[in-house]
């Protein structure tokens, strides 16, 4: 687990919109916890979704370790049905650009950025 000492969690700060969705080798399917032009803001080491309206769709919290190949990052949330669960998940940070996949509590952390059963990416573009 990592503090927030991280580089990566300080490159992280800030507001991103989500560009594109895989889940389980499906391409933009209809998702939960996102919307059109919602922003996914992230303050400290923790997150919060929110529709263009202000609804709030997901927050939570994340652990990560930019030291790792590839980048890990556990996301926990605090709302939904996957409240209080563990995600493991790698992650890039790139500039502007940030993509992770994540897996279901108790899979292994995935180490390839295309899903498979039971596992989500998400990509997304810097807003501010």
């Amino acid at each position: 687990m990592s503090s927030n000492s991280d580089p990566d969690v300080q490159a992280l700060q800030g507001a991103w919109e989500q560009t594109s969705l895989e889940d389980s080798g499906v391409l933009n399917p209809v998702d939960a916890h996102s919307a059109p032009g919602a922003i996914t803001t992230i303050t400290g080491d923790r997150f919060e979704v929110k529709t263009i309206n202000g609804e709030v769709l997901l927050a939570g919290r994340f652990y990560l370790d930019s030291s790792a190949v590839p980048k890990r990052i556990t996301w926990v949330d605090t709302m939904g049905d996957d409240a209080g669960k563990h995600l493991p998940a790698s992650y890039r940070l790139d500039g502007d650009a940030f993509v992770f996949i994540a897996a279901d509590e108790g899979m292994p952390r995935p180490l390839a950025f295309s899903t498979g059963p039971g596992q989500t990416m998400r990509s997304f573009v810097r807003r501010s």
